[in-house]
């Protein structure tokens, strides 16, 4: 084979990927693959397009970098999905209630937990002294089965003692502050910024680590203004939009058993 030859042939094989991309992409285009589909595995695309395992992988990272998959963990390439969430922000936000309201299932469960000494910051925003302990809990929520965020909240531990044995159960963030007294909550305030995946971000909310995440921090209170729960929630970029409703307060909503109440 001539030098001229081999490098028509490597050119060749180094545009493979592309070819599966752009017919992937076509299909995604042409509603040929649904949003949702479950892509064939990556040896029956080999198979498919007569490439190697490499074009294979380049070319679904390129496809879930542009937002057009998302790859989950043991479970395979799928379509991503195209309908937007619009999460409304108001005094009274509700998880269960956002997303019931716009045909959507809800869902979650607990990453972790931990009873921690309240960092500074947290301390501050709970208004706590020094050395006060918080119980840390990790939550994973999805709209469809379709992970949609991942939050971590604090709670002041005095005074609500093993919430965590509760928040374990499944039991709602609403229906444990009534078990403690707190009737009602609303938000205080809110903080919104975009920034890039961090840690294992990406692989738990089921996308690429090349997409943005939209962050949230907020602080909520009881009717007395006393703050109950500080908290920052990571949301999957492509599939989450905020409206802020500065308009009457809403209704409360007791959620289900096992709802995150955002």
């Amino acid at each position: 084979m001539t030098n001229e030859q081999h490098s028509i042939e490597m050119k060749s094989r180094s545009g493979q990927w592309q070819i599966v991309e752009q017919r992937i992409n076509s299909d995604i285009a042409s509603g040929a693959l649904a949003p949702g589909t479950r892509l064939p595995t990556e040896t029956e695309i080999m198979e498919q397009f007569k490439v190697g395992r490499h074009s294979v992988r380049r070319a679904i990272a390129e496809l879930a970098s542009a937002g057009k998959v998302r790859v989950e963990q043991g479970r395979g390439t799928f379509v991503e999905e195209h309908s937007v969430i619009t999460y409304n922000i108001a005094r009274r936000t509700r998880f269960r209630k956002n997303l019931m309201e716009q045909g959507r299932v809800p869902s979650g469960h607990p990453v972790s937990e931990s009873e921690i000494v309240a960092p500074p910051a947290i301390a501050a925003a709970l208004k706590l002294a020094e050395g006060a302990k918080v119980y840390m809990i990790a939550w994973r929520s999805f709209a469809d089965d379709v992970p949609i965020s991942l939050s971590h909240s604090y709670h002041p531990a005095e005074r609500l003692p093993n919430m965590h044995l509760r928040r374990r159960a499944g039991e709602s963030i609403t229906s444990i502050y009534a078990a403690y007294g707190i009737a009602d909550y609303v938000r205080q305030s809110t903080l919104i910024f975009t920034r890039r995946a961090a840690g294992d971000e990406a692989e738990l909310l089921a996308q690429s680590p090349e997409q943005p995440v939209m962050v949230v921090q907020k602080t909520d209170v009881d009717m007395e203004g006393r703050p109950i729960a500080y908290s920052e929630t990571v949301w999957a970029g492509e599939r989450i939009q905020f409206s802020i409703d500065n308009g009457p307060e809403d209704r409360a909503v007791t959620p289900a058993k096992g709802q995150n109440d955002e």
